[in-house]
């Protein structure tokens, strides 16, 4: 038997603090290794904490309820192993070599089986383990900690350090696994981020900011079917659907999850991203191109929300794709592929949201323009809206979201403009990030106009539009939609064709209303008037002044 580990130390009380603990814990082995490997390390580690603290709850949450039942301790230790037991909560079942009180016994490596073994070899063979006893984990966690370059000793401080945060602990409400899942499911976004910001503008290959993917969510509202990301990254439009159903009283299995992958880091980074969750995603057997070979090629989804890689200039273009039903896409620019393909895997009834770089709201090049007509013209686009700059970290591109719905209902033949690009607060100096308010505006505009109010009213996010004029701070949300200069307007598709078929929302919306003070015009030009001629005496008194003291320094 291992020797179990000393006590741990007293776990931190707040999530900051457990935050804090865990990213001074990441840094024990910043500088050995690469950015990517050392984000594997980390989130990978991460993950096997809390699958054990989670089987570690639920064990000792058996227990309790035999013992109440009179069972004796014989009795209990032939039963407290039944699988069902764990895996029917949610729960992934940890075999022993993998739990981390054996792993935190031998931190500092030892002697196991008269065999002496790394703390490194010992982790992948938990990784082993704990896929092979979970199926739905196969190929997902990572086998990287035994390498030249992982350094054991720093690695063993790692597993030290972890020791002290205690996920199944921490939770609050909910029940055996599920306060472990959402606990971690927060500390795994929050890695993400930073990972994210620290990578730079490779973050962005894998990372979209909350608030934007909570922009798709919030509007498409994806509470049951087929949810699909043909770009997945590590799966957060996944993660905020999930989200999304779970504050509306809904539940994850509501919604069938499907994407795809071409990175095979951030492939498994999504797997583990759903599995902690509680999602059971099909992101196919493996990472792959979406354009080269379509893993879901039979799909026809509910919602589909992506994020995809903008202006790619090299793709898996293939003229005769029958994807390709409005025109095909220019050689050195995928952005109309990626919205022909999501156009394509809309069931009927189906909604869209994507994230794309602003100029293909406007672009004539390569075709894109003639794509971009013949997709208005099919009467496909519900809403267009312009974001705010610097919402990605990764990349200075301003960014748009196309919404697209294979059904608008009495929408047909309309087109709403939602210009936000003036909302948002910087969080610092090279960031901005959107308010609960900002997305509830942006939300609370559609819906209005759609006449289709959100799910359930949820206090902590009306879903509004501040009502024009009025004093009050909180925002409302509209009874009836109606257009707002300088934030939203519903353009008509003649209106849009007039426009040559661009579809920037500024062209639209136009120029925001200047507030009335109630001052009559004739009484306001001339206490200005009397302002400036006061003003201008003033100057010429100072002018006096400066030469005269220029004159005594001459």
């Amino acid at each position: 038997m291992p020797r179990i580990a000393k006590a741990a130390p007293t776990a931190p009380s707040t999530m900051k603090e457990l935050k804090d603990t865990l990213w001074k814990a990441a840094d024990k082995l910043r500088g050995s290794m690469d950015a990517s490997q050392y984000k594997d390390v980390i989130l990978g580690l991460v993950f096997l904490k809390y699958v054990s603290d989670a089987f570690d709850e639920r064990r000792d949450g058996i227990r309790a309820e035999l013992t109440a039942d009179g069972y004796d301790e014989g009795q209990i230790a032939e039963l407290i192993d039944d699988v069902d037991e764990y895996t029917g909560r949610g729960v992934f079942w940890v075999p022993e070599p993998a739990r981390w009180t054996f792993l935190a016994s031998h931190a500092k490596g030892a002697s196991v089986d008269g065999v002496d073994n790394s703390i490194g070899l010992l982790i992948d063979e938990a990784m082993d383990a704990v896929m092979q006893a979970n199926p739905q984990l196969t190929g997902t966690l990572p086998r990287i900690f035994n390498r030249d370059s992982v350094d054991q000793r720093r690695l063993g401080e790692l597993i030290d350090l972890l020791n002290s945060a205690r996920f199944a602990a921490q939770g609050q409400g909910g029940s055996d696994g599920r306060r472990a899942r959402d606990l971690l499911g927060e500390v795994y976004e929050y890695f993400l981020e930073k990972f994210a910001a620290a990578e730079g503008k490779r973050g962005g290959e894998f990372y979209t900011p909350a608030g934007v993917v909570r922009v798709l969510v919030e509007l498409l509202q994806p509470t049951h079917g087929r949810v699909y990301d043909p770009a997945c990254g590590s799966g957060g439009m996944f993660v905020q659907a999930e989200k999304f159903i779970d504050a509306h009283h809904g539940e994850g299995s509501d919604i069938s999850v499907y994407g795809q992958e071409l990175n095979e880091r951030t492939w498994r980074m999504a797997k583990m991203n759903l599995a902690i969750h509680g999602l059971s995603g099909n992101l196919g057997a493996r990472w792959g191109d979406t354009f080269a070979r379509d893993l879901h090629p039979d799909l026809q989804a509910d919602f589909v929300m992506a994020n995809p890689p903008f202006n790619i200039k090299d793709w898996a273009r293939n003229e005769d794709d029958p994807r390709w039903r409005f025109g095909v896409p220019p050689a050195n620019n995928a952005n109309y592929a990626w919205i022909q393909h999501i156009l394509a895997k809309l069931a009927p009834g189906g909604q869209a949201g994507v994230v794309m770089a602003n100029g293909s709201m406007s672009s004539n090049s390569g075709g894109e323009g003639k794509i971009r007509a013949e997709i208005v013209e099919a009467d496909l686009v519900s809403c267009m809206v312009a974001l705010p700059t610097q919402l990605f970290r990764s990349t200075g591109i301003p960014v748009c979201v196309w919404f697209f719905a294979k059904d608008k209902g009495k929408r047909a033949g309309e087109v709403l403009f939602i210009d936000a690009r003036n909302l948002g607060h910087m969080i610092d100096r090279a960031e901005r990030a959107l308010s609960d308010d900002d997305i509830a505006r942006i939300a609370g505009t559609f819906h209005a106009w759609m006449d289709t109010p959100p799910v359930v009213e949820r206090a902590e996010a009306a879903l509004p539009v501040v009502e024009r004029g009025s004093e009050a701070t909180e925002t409302k949300r509209p009874t009836t939609y109606t257009d707002t200069p300088g934030f939203c307007y519903s353009a008509t598709l003649a209106e849009i064709k007039a426009a040559d078929y661009a579809l920037t929302p500024g062209r639209y919306v136009g120029a925001p209303e200047a507030e009335d003070d109630g001052e009559p015009i004739e009484e306001k030009l001339a206490r200005l008037r009397a302002q400036l001629e006061v003003q201008f005496d003033e100057s010429a008194r100072l002018a006096e002044v400066v030469r005269k003291q220029l004159g005594r320094v001459s």
